[in-house]
């Protein structure tokens, strides 16, 4: 094991950022499937495969991106960029979890093993070439987010609603033209020192990307609350009734990005802020109300 002990392999497998999965226990939740019990076991290990494939991935980026890392005010402490661990290492813990998400996806079947093998060939081509195509780059980070929605609907056999995967999309990109716009506006760093493909995206570009992505979101939220099938499946659109917070929660998002400079790091960036804490909870809370959970 290198200098940086097995706190830099945690450090590298970044577990933190395995909230992102939640949009793999999403599906079932809101198809109100997760009762069944064998339905919340397959959702489960859909959950676990996912966050041992996440981690691959941030492996693998780590080890193909140290050079590039190594001049980054932040990135440069990174455990691979930093020395703490090899990229050799990296490369193989990239592959042993990997094919322990694999192992642990046949426990749904082969449609969750499908939606793992989608995820880990378009991030590896992410990696490789597809982070440097402008608009290209950010759909690639929505399609993890849709997959993970996939992996916990489809993947285990519970049939996804199309208003709630137009929603994520949204939301996703959205998350994503954040990201980017974090990363332009940076006053830290250059633009000829930051990733390449931010030449392409002028700031006003991706402040109107953000507007457009955001009523998006908004608007197929609500369409999918108020559908027929929400209806017949939660005995009516109630759910149209979190709208208001999931609005505050997105406004106040946009708000950070815009005028604080958040962005770069969805997760760190809700634990930071009390407000995006609370109206978080406020909106889980009101779903399982709501939902009669």
């Amino acid at each position: 094991m290198s200098a940086g002990g097995w706190r830099a392999y945690l450090a590298l497998a970044r577990p933190s950022h395995w909230l992102k999965n939640a949009f793999v226990l999403a599906g079932a939740f809101f198809a109100q499937d997760w009762r069944d019990a064998a339905t919340a076991t397959r959702s489960l290990a859909a959950f676990a495969a996912f966050c041992l494939a996440a981690s691959a991935v941030y492996c693998l980026n780590d080890a193909l991106d140290a050079e590039e890392d190594r001049s980054h005010p932040r990135k440069r402490e990174r455990p691979v960029a930093a020395g703490l661990v090899p990229v050799q290492a990296a490369f193989a813990c990239a592959a042993g979890l990997g094919a322990a998400a694999l192992a642990v996806s046949l426990i749904a079947g082969p449609r969750l093993s499908a939606c793992l093998a989608a995820y880990a060939a378009i991030n590896g081509a992410y990696s490789r070439y597809l982070k440097r195509v402008v608009l290209v780059d950010v759909f690639c980070i929505a399609s993890g987010f849709i997959l993970r929605l996939l992996a916990g609907t489809w993947g285990i056999g519970v049939e996804p609603s199309e208003w709630f995967l137009l929603c994520t999309l949204n939301l996703s990109l959205f998350l994503g033209f954040s990201k980017r716009y974090a990363e332009r506006i940076d006053p830290v760093r250059p633009l000829e020192e930051k990733r390449a493909v931010l030449k392409s995206y002028s700031p006003e570009f991706l402040r109107s990307l953000l507007g457009i992505t955001l009523a998006a979101t908004l608007m197929t939220y609500g369409l999918y609350t108020t559908s027929a099938r929400t209806v017949l499946v939660h005995g009516g659109s109630h759910l149209i009734y979190t709208l208001p917070i999931a609005m505050f929660g997105l406004f106040r998002y946009l708000y950070l990005v815009m005028e604080k400079g958040y962005g770069e790091n969805t997760v760190a960036d809700v634990r930071k802020d009390s407000a995006l804490l609370i109206t978080c909870g406020a909106y889980v809370t009101a779903s399982l109300l709501l939902l009669g959970g």
